[in-house]
């Protein structure tokens, strides 16, 4: 039986700037961050109009700057980048707010002529901070083995100063486990309100995730308790992704029937050369002995629509689309989950139609149980009250 998925909207469009990194984090999953290779305004240029002549453009989506650190690049760029971007979208004959930018960035490269930058390109920011000193770094350190902590923290002060928004995402390891206390009380003395929680995984050239050890899981469930407690005691100071975004959807009684990561054209991943990939942006850069890389075609010669065609293409589409049906037929989560990310089966299984993974768990699983207790927890205190 030959499965397929439906293809796009397109939601996420991945471009890199470079694959250059200043920091040397030791759970990164990016190969070759030495390489300081340039996004040209030529390839950017292909890439705008493949992506804007394509079939699986809906209403709008967001360009995100990212896979290297953005800020190496400098401002000019952007400068020139958004030009472009409004000049596509006039020979398509799109509207301006069709595309939305974002970034996600280490934060150190963060000053006063950045914060100019960000606000008349309206670039929306995102940081990874790992939280307090001494979780963060224990990871994140620059190329001489420097620790960072202290440059993201500037950084994020000016973002505060130029009244920029930005939400922060946090890699979990091993010992971010025990301080659920400690990492609330960093974001809510320092004003950091909006908080993804990222696991260290296993991914790419990142061959070992620091969580592979008996009792993580507990651990990790009495993390998020805890933090949950917390961020249910002063509601709206810190705000979880993973807790909003699971609350909303049992609230709204909704059901997923796949992921962004699992739809093909839903994300399009296009590299610093113009190659293009989709479905996880974590595939963009890498390579296996199965597949060799997970690249579809260039912008010079490719347009996504032929992509559908490519042996390739259709060899993993097939793959990832049975390990949903795989999900759909063996877990009680697809609802909430969609089938889960292909890039994580890939690393933990060998293969895309596998099932279960330690991103599902620790994203999804045990995120819902707690989510679900404590939502319990507060119905039967407030049936309680009113009795």
């Amino acid at each position: 039986m030959t499965i397929t998925a439906p293809t796009g909207p397109l939601r996420l469009l991945v471009i890199q700037p470079t694959p250059y990194c200043n920091l040397d984090c030791d759970y990164c999953y990016l190969p070759n961050r030495d390489d300081r290779q340039r996004l040209s305004l030529e390839i950017l240029d292909r890439a705008l109009d493949r992506v804007l002549s394509s079939p699986f453009v809906g209403e709008s989506f967001t360009l995100l700057w990212h896979a290297g650190e953005p800020l190496t690049v400098p401002p000019t760029f952007y400068d020139a980048a958004t030009e472009r971007i409004q000049a596509a979208l006039a020979r398509h004959q799109l509207p301006l707010d069709t595309i939305s930018q974002s970034l996600q960035t280490n934060g150190i490269g963060i000053s006063k002529q950045w914060c100019a930058c960000l606000q008349r390109n309206d670039i929306h920011v995102g940081v990874s901070l790992d939280g307090p000193a001494f979780l963060h770094d224990l990871h994140r350190r620059t190329r001489t083995d420097k620790p960072s902590h202290a440059a993201v923290m500037r950084g994020i002060q000016l973002l505060q100063e130029h009244n920029i928004p930005f939400n922060v995402i946090t890699v979990l390891s091993d010992a971010s486990l025990d301080h659920a206390d400690a990492l609330y009380d960093f974001y809510a003395e320092n004003d950091i309100r909006r908080v993804g929680f990222n696991m260290e995984e296993t991914e790419g050239v990142n061959e070992h995730s620091s969580l592979d050890q008996p009792g993580s899981d507990a651990r990790y469930v009495s993390f998020l308790s805890r933090f949950w407690q917390r961020c249910t005691m002063e509601p709206g100071r810190v705000m979880v992704r993973e807790f909003e975004g699971l609350t909303s959807l049992i609230s709204a009684d909704e059901r997923l029937q796949s992921t962004d990561m699992n739809q093909p054209f839903a994300i399009v991943n296009i590299d610093v050369q113009g190659n293009i990939s989709t479905f996880d942006p974590e595939l963009l850069s890498v390579s296996t002995d199965r597949f060799g890389d997970f690249i579809f075609g260039n912008v010079f010669d490719t347009s996504l629509a032929a992509i559908l065609e490519t042996p390739k293409f259709n060899l993993i589409q097939r793959e990832i689309a049975a390990g949903v049906e795989a999900c759909r037929a063996s877990c009680e989560h697809f609802g909430i989950c969609g089938g889960g990310a292909g890039s994580n089966k890939y690393w933990e299984h060998g293969r895309f139609d596998g099932t279960e993974t330690q991103h599902c768990r620790y994203r999804v699983k045990l995120v819902a149980d707690v989510v679900l207790s404590g939502m319990e927890a507060a119905l039967g205190l407030t049936a309680a009250a009113a009795g």
